[in-house]
């Protein structure tokens, strides 16, 4: 196997429309502290968020450094040519800065409510592999691209402007097909704590590797990306018991470390993104970012 990718750090940015100014100040934490990547979850048809690629863009010029991704968009509701038109202008707006994650849309009664046509079950990774071969097509293409699939298609598409460098794809998924394509095919994975245990890592990893080898890639050199949803309790103003559920993890600041470096060492993760919970999220977010990122960083870094 190859060496270890380098951990990096991410925030999750919520899309509520709840307080206009939220999501600028998380971002605007990420991008003094040294965080690695911001990311949004792309929920259209839910009525209080935003659309996410126009918060990200608005994000992006209220930042100068941190990256900018999706966590995840769903294919269906985000046809493959345009997200590849998105994600390569806002790379182009952003300086390189645009790193795009994609899922086959894990909400079906939210996706046909706004009109997309969901797959079956048992077409959905042919179809989730054909959207990332024609975003991956129209990135590289120098003349009109074509694409004749059983779900998708284009006809001589001439696509720009082209990604200022090669945009990094993420892969939303829990199950073993999935992962295996991602293996085979994209840059990183993406799994979060509630719909994937510590527990399954191992399994995930596994399924990961399988579909690298399948492809001759080394399966080191696919980030393992994990949505930690949850809560540091801080020490002048603890979350009450009654703001988060029982099951949610809720660590200080000392325990959070403890508990990322296990999952670096223990799971292979290798991308750590926080999804703060309950209250004082922006205040748990720099917390995360000044007491949490350093120690973690140099644990991992140093080959432990």
């Amino acid at each position: 196997m190859t060496d270890r990718l380098p951990p990096q750090f991410g925030l999750n940015i919520h899309p509520g429309v709840e307080d206009p100014d939220e999501p600028f100040r998380r971002a605007r934490i990420a991008d003094a502290a040294g965080i690695d990547l911001i990311t949004i979850q792309d929920h259209p048809y839910v009525a209080t968020h935003y659309d996410t690629w126009t918060l990200l863009t608005a994000l992006a010029f209220t930042t100068t450094r941190v990256r900018l991704g999706t966590n995840v968009s769903p294919l269906p509701l985000r046809p493959p040519a345009m997200l590849a038109k998105a994600a390569a202008s806002l790379d182009m707006l952003s300086g390189g800065r645009v790193e795009l994650g994609i899922g086959a849309g894990g909400y079906p009664v939210g996706l046909r409510a706004f009109g997309a046509e969901v797959p079956e079950r048992a077409e959905i990774v042919a179809a989730f592999e054909e959207g990332i071969r024609v975003i991956r097509g129209l990135w590289t293409s120098e003349r009109g691209f074509t694409f004749d699939g059983e779900h998708y298609r284009t006809r001589g598409a001439r696509f720009g402007p082209s990604p200022t460098r090669p945009i990094p794809i993420w892969v939303g998924a829990a199950r073993p097909r999935m992962l295996r394509l991602a293996g085979r095919l994209a840059d990183g994975i993406l799994v979060t704590n509630t719909f994937a245990s510590v527990e399954d890592l191992p399994r995930i990893n596994r399924w990961v590797d399988e579909g690298a080898a399948e492809a001759g890639r080394p399966p080191e050199s696919i980030r393992r990306g994990y949505n930690v949803m949850g809560a540091i309790d801080l020490a002048d103003r603890p979350n009450r018991s009654d703001e988060i559920q029982a099951d949610t993890l809720v660590f200080p600041a000392a325990g959070w470390v403890e508990y990322l470096i296990r999952l670096g060492r223990e799971y292979r993760i290798d991308t750590f993104i926080f999804w703060p919970l309950g209250e004082h999220q922006v205040e748990q977010a720099a917390v995360f970012a000044a007491e949490v990122v350093p120690p973690v960083r140099a644990a991992l870094a140093s080959g432990g």
